[in-house]
Parts: C-alpha cells; structure tokens; sequence
C-alpha cells in the first residue's frame, strides 16, 4: 500500500438506507476504470479480504449481466448477480445488485490530476431494519474491497 494510504481514505459515510465509500488512489482514472471494468483485474480484488471470486458471466455494457461467486476464506460460497444499468468510460458505471441484498450501486471515477478519486456509492432497496443488519458487513467489506484495489493499483504500478 501506498505511504500515503491514510490520507486516501475518507471514513465510510452511512445514511438511513446507503453507503458512500471514497477514496482517492494514486493512479489515473483510465487505470482505475480499467481495474474496474475488466475482468483480469476485478477479479483479483474485487471482495473483502480473504475472499476469491469466480466469474460466471461478465458483460459490461447496459443491459448486460456480471455474475460470480465470491468464496470466502471459511468455504462458504456467494452467489452474486448484478445487472448492468450505465457503464460512460471513463467517468461513471452503475448496477443493480440482484440478489439479497438488493442495492444500486453508483462508482464515480475523478480525474484529479494522474490521482483518481473513486465515489462508490450503494443505495439499499431493503427495509430499515433489514439495512441495519446489513451495514454490520457491508461497509466492513466495502472498505476492504477499496483496500484490495489499491493494493491491486500498486501491483500494476511496479510492472
């Protein structure tokens, strides 16, 4: 990880029904995007730590479908399906997230000048409660998937 890491991360914001996870990482926002919309690099850090994913089915474009399970480290399988709403490169992708839990899910990718700041943003279809439980796990992982990604950035930096 970067020696600047602490100052990349902004502390999840939580909301009634939302999450919004910002970073800023060391790295263009071609690059960034590129690590999130293809599948040799979102699948070496998508997930929280510990966690493996195999892709199913990856079709990023609006209408098309990313389906995976994410394995984590005690065996226990995820299935995953997410269905693709906006993908505007190399700005913007949005997806619904078709199983429990239901969300739409915003990333936002900031040209900052060779440093990208990523907004990703998840607004919970569930009831209060329902969220309640969630978020015990969910910002949890969503911090640890950012935390992947930086360090998969760093890998591609030192190539």
């Amino acid at each position: 990880m970067s020696q600047n890491n602490a100052t990349n991360k902004i502390p999840a914001q939580v909301g009634e029904r939302e999450i919004t996870i910002t970073r800023v990482f060391d790295a263009s926002r071609d690059l960034v995007f590129e690590a999130w919309t293809k599948e040799e690099h979102l699948s070496k850090w998508w997930g929280p730590q510990g966690f493996t994913t195999t892709f199913q089915k990856f079709d990023m474009k609006p209408g098309g479908t990313w389906q995976f399970i994410m394995h984590s480290p005690d065996g226990v399988d995820f299935p995953n399906t997410n269905d693709f709403v906006e993908v505007v490169t190399p700005e913007r992708i949005v997806f619904k997230h078709a199983v429990f839990p239901h969300f739409l899910a915003t990333a936002i990718f900031e040209d900052l000048g060779g440093k990208t700041k990523l907004t990703y943003r998840t607004v919970f279809e569930e009831t209060s409660a329902a969220f309640d439980k969630v978020k015990t796990y969910a910002v949890p992982g969503a911090e640890q998937t950012m935390d992947r990604l930086e360090e998969h950035l760093a890998s591609l930096s030192q190539k």
